[in-house]
């Protein structure tokens, strides 16, 4: 027996009462918390650091930070690239000027470590030309007061010095204007994003009341995110990526949520329906959705707290805090309006300069009759060859896919930086134009009491190993020594991290610790496919008890778990095609490294899937709704498609404009996720949403709704349920019954099969 819902009027719950008894002191309250997140929040991306690839806890962090303090000058963290021109390096003057530059960076508070080419006469600090030469230190202190002594000093040693002209490079120069081009362009983004999305709200709307009032979720639920970033920088590392996903986020999934709950509003309007009871029922239907789809974006983000790298984590906390930002946003401030507003909600219809005298008023794109009917045809034509479109999308998404099999994960350098940047160019003179590959030396750490023989024979052993093109050391002070090890190719080739591997397994009299830049990749990378599968177990277990609430089917949590997976095929195979592979970097503006950073992957995966499963309970939620009134499957899937395709696909296009914008950044990494997301989201909408949902579940039949008894009655129990009343009916599955439906005012319809 299938449950049909009861036409009564829907009762207020507690929570509708609560969000509804005084909302004009609601929205106050809310006006006044914005205003203290903009306080709270301000200056939070200074604060923020532009690292945390490593693992905080692996073997090569550990040896970094014994070297840092025992060594300094074995870890040089800033660079002056001092530049002869014709004069040459060794020119008496030129001499003279870089002694002077050492003396008084070694003056400095917080340097140490200085080195140059003219105290050591290393070949490997003098380009080959003779024309330029290095002078190296270490800026003391964490990401953050290293940046702040970056700040200070760098005015006083960049530009014209006599003979000589110097440019600032090095890490931490490198994370200073990466941090500093990462705000920039983020401004810019959106600069870019909001106007764009006001009009396309307004497209969408047609009323500039309605346009406005997702602008005004989203902007809660970024300043709010801000504020709390702002205090986590207090007890940990947060990375100024973040930021990003912030404006994204809170732009994109408040706009999806407002765009759902005033829809739905307005068609409450439209049927009859008084403010007070349309928006009992907004909430009741939408209001539920919408607070179960923030759940599953919210854990496929929280998903990313258990790798160790803060550049991860600090994403899981920018997009745990805006999701349910949006959402609280979205359940407390947007009923409010509509309540205040009622009607006035469809007020400067725009689109009434363009509309025929006597035309439909103000309908949302998608949502009016004839744009449903144009989605219930699609769906009829898709069903009625439900084994062809099935097949021909998913070999289509699978062949868009396949350049992800030839990754190659990396490391992130200054290359993601525009070309013309100070850092950048410090950087590519040293790759260019001095011998040998900069930052790609090992460091290994000697610690425990050794004699001259037994250093001399550890340093014979690892000359002598496969990869090593010369070693250097040991240099020793006290109990602690390091050998610098060169080897051959690039500083992250598989050279590198194979000689890693071997250093690590060489037998020593004292105990070792292997550092550098292969190093620390090869530990990042052990350490997320250490905890890949604890993040992909949350993931697909959490999601599939949320989907199972959600409908009580077995088969159709499998089904979002499959599909949602399918629809991220497109943006990884555009990733390595893209932008590891260098096709299209010219248009684009990025140096192609021929590698991914290691941690790209996982946090778009988590950010992508999660909105794709945004997009896939709105739809499957008005399916279940329709299915519980009707117990018609195939017209439920029409229905469901007809009355959220066109909303998913503005929903869609307007995230895809945000993350447009922000892949308008000059830093590559940024560039990848702004665009990489863009894409996979276009492609869920509008093909995974459009074309194989609606096959698949042709194809599935009336065993999509099945479930065992004891997991029946489990939903029973534990569902989640639009409240209201049901009444039995007959029906020809065994689906479960949770109580999910129109409500009267929504003035149901059956959706014609053949029109």
């Amino acid at each position: 027996m299938a449950e049909v819902k009861n036409s009564a009027p829907p009762r207020g719950g507690g929570w509708t009462r609560f969000v509804t008894a005084r909302p004009r002191l609601t929205l106050l309250v809310a006006l006044v918390i914005t205003a203290l997140s903009v306080l709270a929040g301000s200056g939070v991306a200074d604060r923020m650091g532009s690292g945390g690839w490593q693992d905080p806890d692996a073997e090569s962090t550990y040896a970094t930070k014994v070297l840092e303090r025992e060594f300094p000058a074995s870890q040089p963290n800033l660079l002056l690239l001092v530049d002869a021109g014709k004069t040459g390096v060794d020119a008496p003057a030129v001499a003279a000027e870089a002694a002077r530059l050492a003396e008084r960076l070694d003056a400095e508070p917080g340097v140490t470590g200085v080195g140059s080419y003219w105290t050591t006469k290393s070949p490997a600090l003098r380009s080959e030309d003779g024309r330029q030469a290095v002078i190296a230190a270490r800026i003391q202190g964490e990401e953050k007061a290293a940046g702040e002594t970056l700040e200070r000093i760098a005015p006083e040693f960049r530009g014209a010095h006599g003979p000589v002209e110097v440019s600032l490079g090095g890490p931490v120069a490198v994370q200073h204007e990466m941090q500093t081009i990462i705000q920039e362009d983020l401004l810019r983004a959106e600069m870019i994003a909001l106007p764009i999305t006001l009009v396309l709200l307004v497209m969408v709307f047609g009323s500039a009341v309605a346009a406005l009032l997702p602008l005004g979720v989203g902007i809660v639920a970024i300043l709010g995110t801000n504020a709390v970033l702002r205090g986590l920088t207090e007890f940990t590392d947060v990375s100024v990526f973040a930021m990003n996903l912030t404006t994204a986020l809170g732009l994109g999934l408040a706009i999806d949520y407002a765009l759902f709950i005033v829809r739905r509003f307005r068609e409450e309007l439209d049927a009859g329906a008084d403010t007070r009871t349309a928006v009992a029922t907004t909430l009741r239907t939408a209001g539920r959705t919408v607070l179960f789809s923030a759940l599953t974006v919210a854990v496929s983000l929280a998903a990313m707290m258990v790798f160790p790298q803060y550049f991860l984590r600090s994403f899981a906390y920018a997009g745990i805090a805006v999701v349910l930002l949006a959402a609280t946003a979205a359940l407390t401030l947007l009923p409010a309006a509509l309540l205040l507003l009622g009607p006035r909600v469809n007020a400067l219809d725009l689109r009434k300069l363009f509309r025929r005298k006597g035309a439909g008023s103000g309908e949302a794109a998608g949502s009016g009759k004839a744009a449903g009917a144009g989605w219930a045809r699609a769906a009829t034509l898709v069903m009625r060859r439900a084994p062809v479109f099935a097949v021909a999308t998913i070999v289509g998404l699978v062949l868009l896919g396949l350049p992800f099999l030839n990754v190659s994960l990396g490391t992130a350098d200054d290359r993601q930086l525009p070309v013309g940047s100070e850092s950048r160019v410090v950087q590519d003179a040293l790759r260019h134009d001095f011998p040998g590959s900069p930052g790609g030396a090992l460091t290994v750490l000697a610690e425990g009491r050794a004699t001259p023989a037994q250093y001399a024979d550890y340093r014979e052993r690892i000359d002598a190993l496969p990869g090593t093109v010369r070693v250097d050391g040991p240099l020793v002070q006290g109990t602690d020594a390091y050998f610098t090890v060169l080897a051959d190719g690039e500083a992250v080739g598989p050279e590198a991290k194979a000689l890693v591997d071997e250093l690590r397994a060489e037998p020593a009299p004292f105990e070792t610790s292997v550092t550098g830049t292969a190093a620390v990749l090869t530990d990042s990378q052990d350490a997320i496919a250490e905890r890949l599968p604890w993040a992909l177990g949350i993931i697909v277990v959490v999601t599939l008890v949320l989907v199972f609430l959600l409908t009580g089917s077995v088969l159709i949590p499998v089904q979002a778990v499959v599909l949602n997976a399918l629809s991220l095929t497109a943006m990884f195979g555009a990733m390595v095609w893209v932008f590891q592979e260098g096709h299209l970097s010219g248009l684009l503006g990025f140096t192609s490294t021929g590698d991914i950073e290691t941690t790209l992957p996982v946090l778009m995966f988590c950010v992508a899937f999660g909105l794709s499963m945004d997009y896939g309970v709105f739809l499957l939620s008005r399916i279940k709704e329709e299915y519980d009134a009707t117990g018609d499957h195939e017209h439920s899937v029409r229905f469901g498609l007809s009355r959220t395709g066109g909303l998913i696909t503005a929903a869609a296009v307007i995230l895809a404009v945000v993350m447009v914008a922000i892949g308008t950044s000059r830093v590559t990494n940024t560039k990848m996720l702004g665009l990489g997301i863009a894409l996979a989201v276009l492609m869920d909408a509008m093909v995974v949403r459009s074309l194989l949902v609606p096959s698949v579940m042709k194809l599935t039949g009336r065993l999509t709704w099945w479930a065992p008894g004891p997991l029946r009655r489990l939903h029973d129990r534990f569902g989640i349920s639009e409240g209201g009343e049901t009444i039995s009916a007959p029906a020809a599955d065994s689906a479960d019954s949770a109580d999910s439906a129109d409500g009267a005012a929504s003035g149901r319809e059956k959706v014609p099969a053949g029109t």
